[in-house]
């Protein structure tokens, strides 16, 4: 027989089983018999969080730099509604995430009590799994599932809503052995005969391009895709979940391609004859117009997930497997491959087309700042991002040498995603420098983080490209709306280092070249709170390249063009 305890407390010593020694929430009515048992259980530490919202980025934050689960917790009700958009961004970007829930007791779902919210109807499109708990003596069991279910496969978010008297009831408590689950056995190995297919295909290329995303991460693959990289002497782009998978300093590395990509990722795409898709699910960023996407290339994909294998583009080879296994049986069946002309002609292409701004203004260039964070970290920092101009600038710019260090919303699209996640990865990642690239807009989607980040001394530094604009919007009325600026004029924000003061953090406002160096210094040397770097930037800065959406490489957009 097991030791007797509460469901609260069996759901937190299971999470000690789990090795859960982070927690990102905010207590509520109807999950105060959980935050009782924590209290009484300090092996794990919980982050208190002043907006759900800010739990479930943090909770990210934390999952994405370290590859395990996150974990995000909320009341009912609103409580659990807040956590939706951080579910929903983990599921597109597929981070393995638990968030726990509280909820009404069982006699009174479907009553409308008070703060009840059909919390499992809710996110069932957007969780890889959800659980309603019926039970106290559930509880053990739902856990462990969750677990299995979050980090395995193709990782995503699972939901856990659990009753006030299934917290309240008591067990005997057993901690289930290991899991497995009849009908969910995700793909391992490749099937030979789509590997030595794949093969043949390599073999008879003359102009390969290696297309890599974020499974490639999940899957901790980056030694094996060097290699194969190296063997086939094939350039690789790096979708954005991707970036630092592949080193970008590496002559083969073309960077992330797509509507903001690199003018020689895309057209290596569109000049490819073969194409091996390692874990990506064909953004609609990436591919533009799908009849044109990598026409000329015979396709082949990989990936962990069966469904993503033909849902967006028709591909010639089809193999559901775990990235890093279908890549060391590839290695063990393919030749080495000469250089020949098309490494020459991916030359040509960097030459003829690097990225670089046009200066148009006395402010400060935004690219500027991204390459002093370069040469200030060393490379060596993790990078949060917002979401808009300064995301795809600081994908362009910033030079990864790792992955897990360019922490971004992706699918998505989530501001507000970059402060928090800062946190989250500086809570995982304590000794490492953390820098959320952020905008006047995103900062101020979650600015209520400073109190977490000044009360937990979470000394992140947050650089704000403020050009006074929501900017990717402006961009697009700029070049598609004949400059028709509609609600996107930021000319009244407030002043971001007197609210960073007044939350006990840092900040500093930068407006010259020759002070964004410094500034970033005595940010980085900062040890016990968040610093806020406001950098005044060209308020109509615009990025390129840039590929319209839905067209294709034909129409790229490049600075000395617009």
């Amino acid at each position: 027989m097991g030791k007797q305890m509460s469901g609260a407390q069996a759901l937190v010593e299971s999470l000690v089983n789990e090795g859960v020694s982070a927690i990102f929430g905010l207590p509520g009515g109807a999950n105060m018999p959980i935050y009782d048992a924590l209290y009484q259980h300090p092996t794990i530490k919980h982050y208190l969080v002043r907006n759900e919202q800010g739990a479930a980025f943090m909770a990210e934050g934390y999952a994405r730099s370290t590859g395990k689960v996150g974990v995000a917790m909320a009341t009912s009700g609103p409580g659990a509604t807040n956590l939706i958009t951080g579910i929903a961004d983990a599921y597109m970007d597929s981070i393995p995430l638990i968030c726990i829930t509280g909820q009404v007791p069982t006699h009174s779902l479907g009553t409308d009590a008070f703060q009840e919210a059909d919390v499992r109807g809710i996110t069932m499109p957007i969780v890889k799994h959800s659980y309603l708990i019926g039970a106290a003596e559930d509880v053990p069991l739902t856990i462990r599932e969750a677990f299995h279910i979050a980090h395995t496969g193709r990782p995503g978010p699972v939901v856990i809503d659990i009753p006030k008297d299934a917290q309240i009831d008591e067990i005997d408590y057993e901690y289930p052995p290991r899991m497995s689950l009849r009908g969910y056995q995700p793909p391992l190995e490749a099937d030979a005969q789509r590997i030595d297919e794949a093969a043949r295909h390599i073999a008879d290329a003359e102009r390969p391009v290696l297309y890599i995303g974020g499974g490639a991460v999940a899957s901790e693959c980056r030694d094996e895709l060097l290699q194969l990289a190296e063997r086939l002497h094939s350039p690789v782009v790096c979708s954005l979940m991707a970036k630092g998978i592949f080193p970008e300093a590496h002559p083969l590395a073309l960077g992330m391609p797509g509507m903001h990509g690199s003018a020689y990722a895309n057209f290596a795409l569109n000049g490819a004859d073969l194409l091996l898709a390692v874990g990506t699910r064909f953004d609609d960023r990436v591919t533009g117009k799908i009849s044109e996407f990598a026409k000329l290339a015979c396709i082949i994909h990989i990936d962990v997930d069966p469904a993503e294998l033909g849902k967006v583009v028709q591909t010639h080879v089809k193999i559901a497997a775990d990235a890093k296994a279908a890549i060391k049986q590839l290695l063990a069946t393919v030749k080495p491959k000469n250089p020949g002309e098309w490494l020459q002609q991916i030359d040509e292409w960097k030459t003829r087309h690097p990225l670089k701004r046009k200066k148009t203004d006395r402010r400060i260039g935004p690219d500027f700042i991204l390459q002093r964070i370069n040469e200030v970290t060393k490379g060596e920092a993790i990078v949060t991002t917002d979401v808009g101009q300064h995301q795809m600038w600081a994908a362009q710019y910033i030079a990864c040498k790792y992955p897990r260090h360019f922490l971004t919303s992706g699918g998505l699209g989530a501001m507000g995603f970059g402060f928090p996640a800062a946190m989250g990865a500086k809570v995982a990642w304590p000794e490492k420098s953390v820098v959320c690239v952020s905008g006047d807009g995103s900062f101020q989607m979650n600015i209520q983080e400073l109190n977490t980040g000044v009360n937990n001394k979470l000394a992140v530094v947050v650089a704000i490209l403020n050009n006074g604009f929501l900017g990717m919007v402006r961009q697009w009325q700029g070049l598609f709306f004949d400059r028709r600026y509609s609600a996107v004029d930021l000319s009244d924000n407030p002043e971001f280092v007197k609210i960073a003061e007044a939350y006990g953090a840092k900040g500093r406002v930068v407006e010259t070249e020759k002070d964004v160096v410094p500034a970033l210094e005595e940010a980085l040397a900062e040890q016990n709170v968040p610093t806020i770097l406001d950098f005044r930037t060209e308020p109509e800065a615009d990025v390129f390249p840039m590929i319209p959406s839905g067209q294709t490489v034909r129409e790229i957009m490049f600075d000395d063009a617009s």
